[in-house]
């Protein structure tokens, strides 16, 4: 979207086609375009009106009703931070005695809002015109416009002495929206980023889920968050902020739950028991697979693989619990037969350390019985496993597929 989209959507006009938009039916984009120009709403402001109601429908699961009154480019609302990670953020910032915070790479608004909805008066820069005249737009359509200060501007041109907190979200994507996996590639550059600690101590970046930990910045804290069972972000919680080497915060609904520890630590190795734990990504992304082992009373069934064994349930929302039935062959032929002699005739298939491709085994196995059963795919102290599960009752969602 256009810096002239952002201004036509926020006229009068504009807000009469954005409520037309949204009562049209979601279905062909052709009628509803013809729908609104019939109304007299010009093409462009029409086919902007569209696009906002379209994504204002995808924006939902991350922002809820806010969803309905915000407005969204593309690759904003792909990278904005989901509403629920953005408030515990911001209500950490709060209790730590942050009052002032710069927001570098505001994109829509996401954490900007959460931030002045938690009493924090916001500086929120985007390089990108359009994107800052959307964040603006939606900060005062959340009556939040009292507390915050939207500039479009370079972030590493913005002056950082009457703020006592750095947020810093850098572009992960380039203009043409492909990912960029290597920091150094990051928007603004890595050396500003990770620069930042040393000039605002309270500063905290939020970065992609895959970062090597060793690119954190000294002495950070390094948390990986889920949401339902889906690693959304990592973020660096620099100086005073770090309480912590590794955190794990799993969010599931509206309960939140924590798992820290060193990150360093190796859990025991040992046979198969009654039960096994699938880690949520959380946990395995931020190294803390050996403390949760630990919570359980576990051992890891390979020291390489994120499997957890143990004899006795326990109930966590940090992975999902099976019980063990057996182990099968994992040769095609042996496994097909051992499928087919208990009756399976559709099967779950988790894997973790194998090379096997999900998707041409089930097919492989053309399987036609009448039960359904659950398969992990692994290797128990290094030689290729294959286990028959049943699924116990847990969070669900962590299994790695």
């Amino acid at each position: 979207m256009e810096l002239d989209d952002v201004q036509a959507l926020e006229t009068e006009a504009g807000r009469a086609a954005l409520e037309a938009a949204a009562a049209l039916p979601d279905g062909d984009p052709l009628a509803a375009a013809s729908a609104l120009r019939a109304r007299g709403f010009a093409p462009a402001l029409a086919a902007a009106a569209l696009t906002q109601a379209a994504l204002r429908r995808r924006a939902a699961t991350k922002f809820g009703a806010d969803a309905a009154v915000m407005l969204f480019t593309r690759a904003g609302l792909e990278q904005a931070t989901r509403a629920a990670v953005a408030r515990r953020r911001a209500a950490r910032l709060a209790a730590a005695g942050v009052r002032r915070v710069a927001d570098l790479g505001c994109g829509v608004g996401a954490d900007t809002i959460a931030f002045a909805r938690a009493g924090l008066r916001v500086l929120a820069v985007d390089a990108s015109a359009a994107t800052a005249a959307v964040a603006e737009a939606n900060v005062r359509a959340l009556g939040l416009a009292d507390s915050v200060l939207v500039e479009t501007r370079d972030a590493t041109e913005v002056p950082l002495d009457a703020v006592d907190a750095v947020f810093c979200d850098p572009a992960r994507r380039t203009p043409g929206g492909r990912r960029v996996f290597d920091p150094r590639a990051y928007s603004p550059p890595w050396d500003f980023v990770t620069g930042l600690p040393g000039r605002v101590p309270h500063t905290v970046l939020k970065l992609a889920p895959g970062i090597d930990h060793a690119l954190l910045p000294a002495g950070a804290e390094g948390e990986w968050v889920s949401v339902d069972g889906d690693v959304v972000e990592a973020a660096a919680w620099c100086g005073p902020l770090a309480a912590a080497p590794r955190r794990a915060t799993v969010l599931r609904g509206t309960d939140a739950f924590e798992l820290t520890g060193s990150g360093d630590e190796r859990a025991p190795v040992g046979p198969a028991c009654a039960h096994l734990y699938d880690p949520d990504g959380a946990v395995v992304r931020a190294h803390l697979v050996a403390e949760l082992a630990a919570q359980l009373d576990g051992v890891l069934l390979d020291p390489t693989i994120a499997y957890i064994t143990a004899a006795s349930a326990t109930p966590t929302p940090f992975g999902r619990r099976y019980e063990i039935l057996d182990r099968l062959p994992i040769a095609l032929k042996k496994l097909r037969a051992a499928l087919r002699s208990l009756d399976v005739g559709s099967v779950q298939i988790l894997k973790r350390g194998s090379a096997h491709n999900v998707e041409d085994l089930r097919r492989q196995l053309r399987l036609e019985g009448s039960r359904p059963a659950t398969l992990a795919l692994t290797r128990i102290a290094g030689e290729p496993a294959a286990l028959l599960l049943t699924p116990a009752d847990g969070p669900g969602g962590a299994a790695g597929r």
